[in-house]
């Protein structure tokens, strides 16, 4: 056990920056600035869902806490839409509210990994879910699989080759994030009943699920509702990152672990988001979405077309293979040409077993800075 002044091996052993080493000379640079690393978006909520549009007066207590799992009204609210997407029936004992997505999926991990239990986490993969299972005493196994299966059979023989009598979860992220890929429903069919035969826990990762441009997003739920933990997010929904506001939806009896975890890691989400999403979800956050689908895939398209790289089906990224511009510098060397000239991407390793690649993020700024940035990266790739 570490004593003073050493600290748990554990957490020295996650990753200090998710993104770069890079990201400091953010603030430095002389210039204008392409800031494609982040995952957000340029656009405020929808009018009506807002900070600025409650008051103490309409909302009286908005300051104070509310109970940790969730605020009653929005807990209705959120089983409500869950019930609707996954036509599982869903009631506000299988509701959690969360700091975040972030928040589902730590409390998640928390409740089902023990210490020294293995997650297999689907790559590349979103940077956050390897220190979160490292936070928990788990041992995360990064499995690649997007461009790896490419059949329900061959989706089930890629995480069986890592299974061990250890494994006690697999993560999986639909739309996919970095990639863009959208998992196929007959795939996740395939993953859930594979979960269903070792008796693994499955945590699903559906953040990105308002934006899939090319197929359907299928719900891990519906398949295996027994065994899933569906975590979603108003940041990437509704343009709410700053307001941190999420949830996980699962099966209530060990869903009142997952409230056990939370409770005792940020107690509970921030009154004012969870008043702020719920006006999301009586229709203005949808109808924001409509309207703002096409216009992110209208940057996907363009900005991958002026890359040379496949069309997003889902999310807001595109994962970039830039082997062939690295010299013997590496990656590192790659990112910080790209910075010199002001634009700032995401490392592939940040996302799993990836030293060559780089994620972009075509919505992270307006429109007319991301066009610009990605011509400067199609140049820096010799794609003119």
């Amino acid at each position: 056990m570490p004593k003073y002044p050493k600290t748990d091996p554990a957490v020295a052993g996650i990753k200090g920056s998710t993104f770069s080493a890079l990201a400091h000379r953010l603030a430095r640079h002389q210039g204008e600035v392409y800031p494609l690393h982040i995952g957000d978006t340029w656009l405020e909520p929808a009018e009506g869902c807002r900070m600025q549009d409650l008051t103490v007066e309409e909302f009286p207590g908005m300051h104070r806490y509310t109970a940790p799992q969730g605020y009653g009204p929005f807990l209705e609210a959120v089983a409500a839409r869950a019930s609707a997407r996954t036509g599982v029936p869903t009631e506000t004992a299988n509701v959690l509210i969360t700091a975040g997505a972030t928040g589902a999926v730590g409390a998640a991990i928390g409740a089902t990994v023990s210490p020294g239990e293995e997650v297999l986490i689907l790559a590349p993969y979103w940077p956050l879910i390897e220190g979160i299972v490292r936070s928990f005493r788990g041992t995360p196994v990064a499995v690649p699989f997007i461009g790896e299966a490419d059949s329900p059979e061959s989706a089930v023989s890629v995480v069986e080759r890592h299974r061990t009598a250890a494994t006690s979860v697999l993560y999986i992220s639909t739309p996919n994030n970095p990639t863009g890929e959208v998992i196929p429903a007959s795939w996740l069919e395939a993953l859930c009943e594979w979960a269903r035969e070792h008796d693994l826990w499955i945590v699903s990762d559906e953040v990105y699920e308002d934006y899939v441009y090319d197929g359907t997003h299928s719900y891990c739920r519906t398949l295996a509702p027994e065994r899933t933990f569906s975590t979603h997010s108003f940041s990437k929904a509704f343009g709410m990152a700053g307001n941190r506001c999420g949830y996980a939806v699962g099966p209530s009896e060990p869903l009142a672990e997952l409230i056990k975890v939370s409770t005792h890691a940020f107690y509970s989400t921030p009154t004012a988001s969870q008043l702020a999403a719920l006006r999301a979800l009586d229709g203005r956050g949808d109808r924001w979405v409509d309207g703002i689908r096409p216009q992110y895939l209208e940057l996907g398209l363009r900005a991958a077309e002026r890359l040379g790289v496949p069309a997003p089906q889902g999310s807001t990224f595109l994962f970039l293979d830039v082997s062939e511009r690295l010299d013997e510098r590496g990656l590192h060397g790659f990112l910080s040409d790209c910075v010199d000239r002001g634009l700032f991407l995401a490392p592939g390793p940040s996302f799993g077993p990836y030293p060559d690649h780089a994620r972009v993020c075509f919505t992270s700024a307006r429109p007319d800075v991301v066009e610009r940035g990605i011509d400067v990266l199609a140049g820096l790739l010799g794609r003119r």
